[in-house]
């Protein structure tokens, strides 16, 4: 990605976060090829120990006379945000990278002691830019249906044939790995139940007291648990959109996942289109990852809501940028008709599309300068 690249000789330590097995590790390397770098994993036991607190004249013997030092699995190694910032602050000449997934912010290692002092930037599952970029815009059309039930994770793409065995492995073994490895979890059995309930309601409100009457939890372990796998980049939360209208609901969220085949593989769902009741789920999923994705890698904030009454009146998705709202229905089916609610159009006049399986690329696509 070029804007890390372009990042590298910044006065910034350089932190890259994702969830694990979307391919961190091999993007550093690649944008490091040539340099003159020095790679130390946090996976390490001896890596761990000459990093955990040591002293400026111990780091710049094991640095050297590097100029780019990338420290893999970061939040494997104690203190790493102390040791990052006596780096910063004394070794001027080195340009520090550092890779770790969810639990370096889970567990703050890298919040206090750096602050003012780093870049971040995120990596997700493949894009939907990359995977056209890299096999073309044909098959990238033909395999859609493929990508909407086995997603994106790197591992999954590359090897087609073994991809459900693949899959299965991914959710049971990585996906939580960092929450459960951090053990604040009273009930560690209850994710894995609280996951699947998720993935049965994706697109639509979800009732945070619900869920917990069907696990038989209380609602703020409900919340709690979401808010990790949040910042485990396993599901993410849209709130509502609310001004003016009496009626609208103003506390409600939806909850989308990250990838589209963890979400099959937690409800044991990995047939094709053509058998599934469920394609409004999987194409909204997929819409709603693919525009976070490319707003992540466009470095573009912009509000995002999701708006509905108590009549049962809704719009699946709005954007709030430059002073205006967007407003857009998704719809698989290009022939489907959708049509913004009259009270939301008198009161907000927005600008309004529905993203179809014939438009979808402009909406998820960054747009060229």
């Amino acid at each position: 990605m070029q804007i890390i690249s372009e990042s590298f000789d910044r006065d910034k330590v350089i932190l890259l976060i994702g969830p694990r097995q979307v391919g961190k590790t091999t993007l550093i390397l690649a944008l490091l090829e040539g340099k003159n770098a020095l790679f130390l994993n946090g996976d390490d036991p001896t890596v761990r120990t000459l990093l955990d607190t040591p002293n400026t004249a111990q780091l710049q013997s094991l640095i050297g006379g590097h100029t780019y030092v990338f420290i893999d699995e970061a939040q494997r190694i104690p203190n790493i945000g102390l040791t990052a910032k006596l780096i910063h602050d004394q070794m001027k000449q080195v340009h520090l990278i550092m890779s770790g997934s969810s639990s370096f912010e889970l567990s703050g290692l890298s919040q206090e002691p750096l602050t003012g002092r780093k870049l971040t930037f995120y990596l997700y599952p493949l894009s939907w830019e990359e995977y056209e970029n890299k096999v073309g815009y044909l098959t990238a059309e033909q395999d859609l249906p493929n990508r909407l039930v086995y997603g994106f994770y790197p591992e999954i793409v590359k090897n087609p044939i073994h991809k459900e065995e693949l899959l299965y492995e991914l959710v049971e073994s990585y996906l939580y790995k960092d929450i459960l490895a951090l053990g604040i979890l009273k009930k560690p059995d209850v994710i894995y139940r609280l996951l699947q309930l998720l993935a049965f309601q994706v697109g639509n409100e979800v009732s945070y007291n619900e869920l917990g009457r069907n696990l038989q939890i209380d609602t703020k372990t409900v919340i709690s648990y979401i808010d990790l796998l949040e910042q485990a980049y396993v599901i993410y939360r849209l709130g509502t959109f609310s001004r003016n209208l009496r009626n609208e609901i103003k506390t409600n969220k939806k909850i989308y996942f990250y990838d589209n085949g963890v979400r099959n593989t937690l409800i044991r769902n990995l047939q094709p289109i053509s058998l599934r009741n469920d394609i409004g789920a999987l194409w909204e999923n997929f819409l709603m990852a693919e525009r976070m994705k490319m707003m992540e890698y466009s470095r573009k904030k912009y509000n995002r809501y999701f708006w509905r009454t108590k009549t049962q009146q809704e719009i699946d998705y709005l954007e709030e940028y430059d002073g205006g709202i967007h407003a857009y229905e998704f719809k698989w089916n290009p022939s489907k008709k959708a049509s913004l609610p009259s009270s939301f159009e008198e009161e907000y006049k927005p600008i309004f599309q529905v993203i179809t399986r014939s438009n979808f690329r402009e909406f998820i696509l960054k747009k060229k300068d």
